[in-house]
Protein backbone atom coordinates (compact mmCIF):
# COMPACT_ATOMS: atom_id res chain seq x y z
CA UNK A 1 0.00 0.00 0.00
CA UNK A 2 1.17 3.54 -0.74
CA UNK A 3 -0.23 6.88 0.21
CA UNK A 4 -1.95 7.92 -2.99
CA UNK A 5 -2.63 11.66 -3.22
CA UNK A 6 -4.97 11.15 -6.19
CA UNK A 7 -7.47 9.49 -3.84
CA UNK A 8 -8.24 12.74 -2.04
CA UNK A 9 -9.70 16.03 -3.09
CA UNK A 10 -6.32 17.70 -3.27
CA UNK A 11 -2.73 16.51 -3.49
CA UNK A 12 -0.45 17.09 -0.54
CA UNK A 13 2.50 19.33 -1.18
CA UNK A 14 6.01 17.96 -0.99
CA UNK A 15 6.50 19.99 2.19
CA UNK A 16 3.39 18.48 3.79
CA UNK A 17 4.60 14.96 3.03
CA UNK A 18 8.04 15.83 4.37
CA UNK A 19 6.46 16.90 7.67
CA UNK A 20 4.53 13.62 7.87
CA UNK A 21 7.67 11.61 7.11
CA UNK A 22 9.73 13.46 9.73
CA UNK A 23 7.07 13.06 12.42
CA UNK A 24 6.77 9.35 11.68
CA UNK A 25 10.57 8.93 11.83
CA UNK A 26 10.75 10.76 15.18
CA UNK A 27 7.97 8.57 16.58
CA UNK A 28 9.47 5.33 15.28
CA UNK A 29 12.95 6.06 16.60
CA UNK A 30 11.56 7.31 19.92
CA UNK A 31 9.54 4.12 20.40
CA UNK A 32 12.63 2.02 19.72
CA UNK A 33 14.80 3.66 22.37
CA UNK A 34 12.31 4.77 25.02
CA UNK A 35 11.64 2.49 27.97
CA UNK A 36 9.54 4.95 29.93
CA UNK A 37 5.79 4.40 29.55
CA UNK A 38 5.15 8.14 29.56
CA UNK A 39 7.61 8.75 26.70
CA UNK A 40 6.25 5.82 24.70
CA UNK A 41 2.74 7.19 25.04
CA UNK A 42 3.88 10.58 23.73
CA UNK A 43 5.65 9.01 20.73
CA UNK A 44 2.52 6.99 19.96
CA UNK A 45 0.62 10.27 19.94
CA UNK A 46 3.14 11.78 17.51
CA UNK A 47 2.72 8.78 15.22
CA UNK A 48 -1.05 9.14 15.44
CA UNK A 49 -0.84 12.82 14.48
CA UNK A 50 1.36 11.93 11.49
CA UNK A 51 -1.20 9.31 10.42
CA UNK A 52 -4.06 11.81 10.78
CA UNK A 53 -2.18 14.37 8.67
CA UNK A 54 -1.46 11.81 5.96
CA UNK A 55 -5.01 10.45 5.94
CA UNK A 56 -6.55 13.93 5.77
CA UNK A 57 -4.53 14.85 2.70
CA UNK A 58 -4.55 11.53 0.85
CA UNK A 59 -8.11 10.28 1.14
CA UNK A 60 -7.20 7.10 3.05
CA UNK A 61 -8.28 6.05 6.51
CA UNK A 62 -6.13 6.55 9.59
CA UNK A 63 -5.90 2.75 10.17
CA UNK A 64 -4.65 2.29 6.59
CA UNK A 65 -1.90 4.84 7.12
CA UNK A 66 -1.03 3.42 10.53
CA UNK A 67 -0.69 -0.02 8.92
CA UNK A 68 1.90 1.46 6.53
CA UNK A 69 3.77 3.08 9.40
CA UNK A 70 3.68 -0.15 11.41
CA UNK A 71 5.57 -2.12 8.76
CA UNK A 72 8.87 -0.69 9.97
CA UNK A 73 10.44 -0.49 13.39
CA UNK A 74 13.72 0.43 15.04
CA UNK A 75 15.81 3.48 14.26
CA UNK A 76 14.26 5.14 11.21
CA UNK A 77 16.57 4.98 8.18
CA UNK A 78 15.98 5.29 4.42
CA UNK A 79 14.82 2.22 2.54
CA UNK A 80 16.90 1.05 -0.43
CA UNK A 81 15.44 0.33 -3.87
CA UNK A 82 17.71 -1.23 -6.52
CA UNK A 83 17.18 -1.00 -10.29
CA UNK A 84 19.06 -2.91 -13.01
CA UNK A 85 20.02 -1.21 -16.27
CA UNK A 86 20.52 -3.98 -18.84
CA UNK A 87 21.09 -3.13 -22.49
CA UNK A 88 21.00 -5.34 -25.59
CA UNK A 89 21.45 -3.97 -29.10
CA UNK A 90 20.73 -0.44 -27.94
CA UNK A 91 17.58 -1.33 -26.01
CA UNK A 92 16.84 -1.48 -22.28
CA UNK A 93 15.37 -4.50 -20.55
CA UNK A 94 12.04 -3.65 -18.91
CA UNK A 95 9.29 -5.59 -17.18
CA UNK A 96 5.58 -4.89 -16.83
CA UNK A 97 4.51 -4.84 -13.20
CA UNK A 98 1.56 -7.02 -12.22
CA UNK A 99 0.49 -4.49 -9.58
CA UNK A 100 -0.16 -1.53 -11.88
CA UNK A 101 0.25 -2.88 -15.44
CA UNK A 102 3.01 -0.37 -16.17
CA UNK A 103 6.66 -0.78 -17.15
CA UNK A 104 9.85 -0.45 -15.16
CA UNK A 105 13.48 -1.45 -15.01
CA UNK A 106 13.76 -4.75 -13.10
CA UNK A 107 14.27 -4.13 -9.40
CA UNK A 108 12.75 -3.73 -5.98
CA UNK A 109 13.50 -3.40 -2.28
CA UNK A 110 16.96 -4.59 -1.28
CA UNK A 111 17.00 -7.71 0.87
CA UNK A 112 19.21 -8.05 3.93
CA UNK A 113 22.25 -10.38 3.83
CA UNK A 114 22.92 -9.49 0.18
CA UNK A 115 24.98 -6.69 -1.32
CA UNK A 116 23.27 -4.00 -3.44
CA UNK A 117 24.76 -5.54 -6.60
CA UNK A 118 23.58 -9.02 -5.62
CA UNK A 119 20.10 -7.64 -5.04
CA UNK A 120 20.03 -6.09 -8.50
CA UNK A 121 21.20 -9.31 -10.15
CA UNK A 122 18.62 -11.36 -8.25
CA UNK A 123 15.78 -9.00 -9.12
CA UNK A 124 16.58 -9.26 -12.83
CA UNK A 125 16.46 -13.05 -12.77
CA UNK A 126 13.31 -13.22 -10.64
CA UNK A 127 11.38 -10.65 -12.68
CA UNK A 128 12.64 -11.29 -16.22
CA UNK A 129 14.36 -14.69 -16.41
CA UNK A 130 17.71 -13.22 -17.50
CA UNK A 131 21.04 -13.76 -15.78
CA UNK A 132 23.16 -10.62 -15.38
CA UNK A 133 26.24 -9.34 -13.60
CA UNK A 134 26.33 -5.88 -12.05
CA UNK A 135 29.35 -4.00 -13.37
CA UNK A 136 28.88 -0.32 -12.49
CA UNK A 137 26.88 1.91 -10.16
CA UNK A 138 25.26 4.53 -12.39
CA UNK A 139 23.21 6.57 -9.95
CA UNK A 140 22.12 6.99 -6.33
CA UNK A 141 18.93 9.04 -6.22
CA UNK A 142 16.86 10.39 -3.35
CA UNK A 143 13.33 9.42 -4.41
CA UNK A 144 11.88 12.53 -2.78
CA UNK A 145 13.91 14.76 -5.12
CA UNK A 146 12.45 13.17 -8.27
CA UNK A 147 8.90 13.32 -9.69
CA UNK A 148 7.77 9.86 -8.57
CA UNK A 149 4.05 9.25 -8.07
CA UNK A 150 2.53 8.51 -5.68
CA UNK A 151 4.60 9.91 -2.82
CA UNK A 152 5.59 7.51 -0.04
CA UNK A 153 5.47 8.08 3.73
CA UNK A 154 9.10 7.02 4.20
CA UNK A 155 12.45 7.99 2.74
CA UNK A 156 13.91 5.98 -0.16
CA UNK A 157 17.32 5.85 -1.83
CA UNK A 158 17.30 4.41 -5.35
CA UNK A 159 20.42 2.65 -6.71
CA UNK A 160 20.77 2.09 -10.47
CA UNK A 161 23.30 -0.55 -11.58
CA UNK A 162 24.55 -1.17 -15.10
CA UNK A 163 24.36 -4.94 -15.58
CA UNK A 164 26.01 -7.15 -18.18
CA UNK A 165 23.70 -9.68 -19.84
CA UNK A 166 25.00 -13.23 -19.35
CA UNK A 167 22.17 -15.43 -20.59
CA UNK A 168 18.69 -16.71 -19.87
CA UNK A 169 15.41 -16.13 -21.63
CA UNK A 170 12.40 -13.91 -21.09
CA UNK A 171 10.25 -15.36 -18.31
CA UNK A 172 7.55 -13.61 -16.30
CA UNK A 173 6.96 -14.09 -12.58
CA UNK A 174 4.23 -13.54 -10.02
CA UNK A 175 5.36 -9.87 -9.98
CA UNK A 176 5.57 -9.31 -13.75
CA UNK A 177 3.25 -9.93 -16.69
CA UNK A 178 5.60 -9.14 -19.60
CA UNK A 179 9.30 -8.80 -20.41
CA UNK A 180 10.62 -6.79 -23.37
CA UNK A 181 13.38 -4.52 -24.70
CA UNK A 182 12.82 -0.85 -25.56
CA UNK A 183 14.81 1.79 -27.40
CA UNK A 184 15.20 5.35 -26.18
CA UNK A 185 12.44 6.65 -28.46
CA UNK A 186 9.96 3.82 -27.89
CA UNK A 187 9.49 3.65 -24.13
CA UNK A 188 6.21 2.12 -22.90
CA UNK A 189 3.90 3.63 -20.25
CA UNK A 190 6.04 3.87 -17.13
CA UNK A 191 5.40 2.88 -13.55
CA UNK A 192 6.45 6.25 -12.18
CA UNK A 193 6.52 5.06 -8.59
CA UNK A 194 9.53 2.94 -9.67
CA UNK A 195 11.25 4.95 -12.41
CA UNK A 196 10.71 8.18 -14.29
CA UNK A 197 11.21 9.13 -17.91
CA UNK A 198 14.00 11.48 -16.87
CA UNK A 199 15.82 8.72 -15.03
CA UNK A 200 15.60 6.37 -18.02
CA UNK A 201 16.88 9.10 -20.33
CA UNK A 202 19.83 9.55 -17.99
CA UNK A 203 20.51 5.79 -18.03
CA UNK A 204 20.74 5.85 -21.84
CA UNK A 205 23.22 8.72 -21.52
CA UNK A 206 25.28 6.75 -19.02
CA UNK A 207 25.45 3.74 -21.30
CA UNK A 208 26.71 5.96 -24.13
CA UNK A 209 29.38 7.37 -21.76
CA UNK A 210 30.97 4.32 -20.09
CA UNK A 211 33.56 6.44 -18.26
CA UNK A 212 31.18 8.95 -16.74
CA UNK A 213 30.81 9.56 -13.00
CA UNK A 214 28.03 8.15 -10.84
CA UNK A 215 25.03 10.46 -10.39
CA UNK A 216 23.83 11.28 -6.91
CA UNK A 217 20.90 13.13 -5.42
Amino acid sequence: MTIDPSAGSSSPSAQWLAWVTRLQAIAQTGLEFSHNDYDCERYEQVRRIAAEMAAASCGQTIPQVEEIFGRDSGYATPKVDVRAVVMREGKLLMVREALDGLWTLPGGWADVCASPAENAEREVFEESGYHVRAVRLLAVYDRALHPHEPPLPFHVYKLFFECELLGGEATTSNETTAVDWFGEDELPPLSTTRNTAGQLARMFEHLREPGGPTDFE
